[in-house]
């Protein structure tokens, strides 16, 4: 790893003041805050490991007992941690009046109408993506962000590091029709990279290098990001009211799907989201996380202090780093300003992919940019909690594998002769099993709660009926669409090992069909692993099979799973009962009902 940014100013000095650097909290009750949740964490984690040790060690420790111990060591903090967040942010969401009074105190600065002075760059990087599709996002984020009057102090970027020519060319020709149409069209500006050295990182970084000397701030957006004019103006205010905040993340919700997959999967990321944000933030305050998009970053200390370091190597994990976000977000606070998010809805879009397999390749590039995290320790004078986010960043990963490794313990387990004796407590295994599962789902849980227990909620989504279905429908996702994953992961990590890397390529934003022939090719390994592990479960124990479903049945039907859930006539089929809707659906924003008529001028090129 190379020796940039590994000597930036520590915020050392602001450990021992009263207040965060934006003054909105002490340091002592962050503090306090923190070593609560360390505790409740610490003590759920030794208190579910010792009622499993209490489970596998009826009759001796075996191998598969040992190592089953060991797998749940590793996977279960993860879970732990999810639980608390959730629960947290349940509690202030139902429980407490003004619950961003305790978790985003800077939140009012936004609703004050004061006059802006700070001079915002929109950001768009495209890489191989449908040019009209997203430039007609950036057109409607304009308009939406000229019709509040402030529309002025905006400048749009659009920073290409398309390597398709033909692709390029659309660009261009959408850009010239565009500004065309513009009374001010030196306001919309493309740069096209011929190499996207660094990725998306390097592609910001080469805008902050050239153009960042003429704005305050900049809001990065992905090809396939949509934010109301009203939302960016209320971030733009409270980054003027405070200096100190160097990072600025919105709550990003999934939009309208036409795929059963995006529907089912924004339904369920949506609730879950929602109170781990909430939860996360009371605690991890200043120190907050960054997605890359969606969020409004000081362009000054961004540039002075968050370059990323080349990682040393030749391994899958050297070289420019792929989740680059989370980095930024530690270098941000280690140089003295403050990383908040904003958890609360409203105003900031985001497309989830359309399919299973979509999602799996997103999935894999954070998996190996989250694994380069390992070559970070060395970063010196980073804050505790910012290193922490790290380090969970890891973990999140790391996890998988052992994941899997349980399932096919689990199913051994039955021909370990140590097991076989009159006394195994196969209740209390039973309940810790469900308490697993109840782990797993907690964050959706409580965001289900949170609808259900208020009545103007519940209309959002369409009624109790309405919602209740999508609730299940999307825990029955859930349980196919983890079992896909897991194992998927788990191969790649394989992969990663043998020096296989997944790389930087344009997403899948639209649906599609996904012929059974792709899924097939994609997931032909879920099959075999999960027609052994049925069968060995099957010979000792119908009872363990069926008990097993909800981590087992993902890899059997993963073939019909990934095309059914692709295919827009399921999904119209869903919308139509409304199962699993979203308030946008019922109350359209403006900016949403724009993009459906093809965005503030419809009209496409042909290429």
């Amino acid at each position: 790893m190379s020796q940039n940014d590994l000597s930036e100013p520590s915020d050392a000095a602001f450990d021992n003041r009263a207040m965060t650097p934006a003054g909105l909290q002490t340091t002592a009750s962050l503090a306090n805050r923190r070593r609560f949740v360390f505790a409740l964490n610490i003590l759920s984690y030794m208190a579910i490991l010792g009622a499993l040790a209490n489970v596998l060690g009826v009759g001796g420790w075996s191998v598969i007992d040992i190592l089953l111990m060991v797998s749940f060591a590793v996977v279960l903090p993860w879970s732990v941690l999810g639980f608390w967040n959730s629960l947290i942010g349940f509690l202030l969401l139902r429980f407490v009046k003004n619950p961003l009074d305790n978790v985003a105190p800077f939140a009012r600065a936004g609703d004050r109408a004061t006059a802006i002075t700070l001079r915002t760059a929109i950001v768009l990087t495209l890489r191989n993506e449908d040019p009209f599709r997203a430039i007609a996002r950036l057109k409607t984020i304009k308009t939406s962000l000229d019709r509040t009057g402030l529309g002025d102090h905006f400048s749009y970027f659009i920073l290409s590091d398309t390597s398709d020519p033909l692709i390029a060319r659309d660009e261009q020709l959408q850009l010239s029709h565009w500004q065309a149409m513009l009374s001010d069209p030196g306001r919309v500006i493309y740069r096209r990279r011929q190499i996207n050295t660094g990725f998306k990182a390097g592609n910001i970084r080469d805008f902050c290098a050239e153009w960042g000397n003429k704005f305050d701030l900049m809001l990065p957006l992905d090809a396939d990001s949509l934010m109301a004019g009203e939302t960016i103006v209320k971030l733009v205010r409270i980054m003027q009211a405070y200096p100190k905040i160097g990072i600025l993340q919105s709550l990003v919700v999934g939009m309208p799907a036409e795929s059963a997959f995006g529907r089912l999967f924004q339904f369920g990321m949506r609730h879950g989201m929602r109170p781990y944000t909430m939860g996360s933030a009371w605690w991890l305050a200043d120190c907050g996380p960054y997605w890359g998009h969606n969020a409004v970053v000081r362009i000054e200390p961004f540039r002075l202090h968050c370059r990323l370091p080349l990682l040393s190597g030749t391994s899958a994990l050297s070289g420019h780093i792929l989740s680059h976000d989370q980095v930024e977000a530690c270098f941000m606070r280690r140089a003295g300003f403050e990383v908040r998010v904003l958890p609360e809805e409203g105003g900031s879009w985001e497309d989830n992919p359309p399919s299973v397999i979509d999602f799996v390749r997103r999935d894999l590039r954070w998996c190996q940019g989250n694994l380069q995290y390992l070559k970070l320790q060395s970063l010196r004078a980073l804050q505790p909690t910012s290193r922490f986010q790290l380090f969970w960043a890891i973990s999140m990963f790391v996890g998988i594998p052992f994941w899997t490794l349980i399932i096919l313990l689990c199913a051994l387990k039955p021909l370990d002769t140590d097991d076989l004796i009159a006394g195994f407590p196969a209740s209390d295994a039973l309940w810790i099993y469900i308490g697993f599962l109840g782990l797993f789902l907690s964050p959706k849980l409580f965001g289900f709660l949170d609808v259900i227990l208020s009545r103007r909620e519940r209309d959002r989504y369409g009624g109790l009926k309405q919602f209740s279905l999508g609730a299940l429908f999307e825990v029955a996702f859930s349980f196919l669409l983890g079992a896909i994953t897991t194992l998927h992961v788990t191969i790649f990590m394989v992969a990663l090992s043998l020096g296989h890397s997944i790389g930087w390529t344009a997403q899948t934003r639209d649906i599609k069909v996904l012929p059974a022939r792709e899924a097939f090719k994609n997931l032909w390994p879920h099959l075999v692993v999960g027609g052994v592990v049925m069968a060995l479960m099957a010979s000792s124990s119908w009872h363990l099979l069926l008990a097993s479903l909800p981590l087992t049945l993902g890899y059997i039907v993963a073939v019909p799973f990934a095309v059914l859930t692709s295919s827009a006539w399921f999904g119209r089929y869903l919308a139509k009962r409304g199962i699993a809707s979203i308030p946008e659906e019922l109350d359209v924003p403006a900016e949403i009902a724009m993009l459906k008529t093809g965005g503030p001028d419809a009209s496409r090129l042909n290429r």
